[in-house]
């Protein structure tokens, strides 16, 4: 993944058809019935975020033309799909469990590491009061539960 922005596109503020900070939003045809929907991009991704139904204009034939509280609503909505996407896969990504041990707390963490050319996972202990006591590269197939993580604590957090 590079660094380097994008460059933003021109705004676009047409009837069916709003580009704007970053997000486009388009009127298409509904290909579940006969009324539209509308497509909402984010630039950079390959896919939209969100499709969502559409209203018909009044001539019950036409879609209605966008305005800029619907385009708001779009992003909004679309910006919340794609937070909570990355909330499951980061959740997805990191396991996490509390332990004590000799009168302190200890989050344990297995981080999954989705490296293209060498997927690994970052073992490692924070302690009560935030500091990182330990932190070991492990097999991304690392067991992980919580019998390993207590060994692993009271084992003096050497690498496994």
């Amino acid at each position: 993944m590079s660094d380097e922005r994008t460059p933003a596109e021109p705004e676009v503020m047409e009837p069916t058809f709003w580009r704007k900070n970053g997000w486009t939003a388009r009127v298409i045809k509904n290909e579940e019935d006969d009324g539209w929907a509308v497509e909402i991009r984010k630039q950079g991704l390959a896919e939209p975020v969100l499709i969502s139904p559409w209203v018909m204009g009044r001539d019950k034939k036409n879609p209605k033309p966008f305005d800029a509280t619907a385009f708001a609503t779009f992003v909004k909505t679309a910006s919340e799909v794609l937070d909570r996407s990355a909330r499951q896969r980061d959740q997805a990504m990191t396991k996490k469990l509390s332990i004590a041990w000799e009168g302190r707390w200890y989050e344990v963490r297995l981080e999954i590491v989705a490296d293209e050319y060498e997927p690994h996972a970052l073992l490692s202990a924070v302690d009560d009061a935030g500091a990182t006591v330990a932190k070991h590269r492990v097999p991304v197939n690392f067991k992980f539960n919580r019998d390993v993580a207590n060994e692993w604590v009271r084992g003096g957090f050497s690498e496994p």
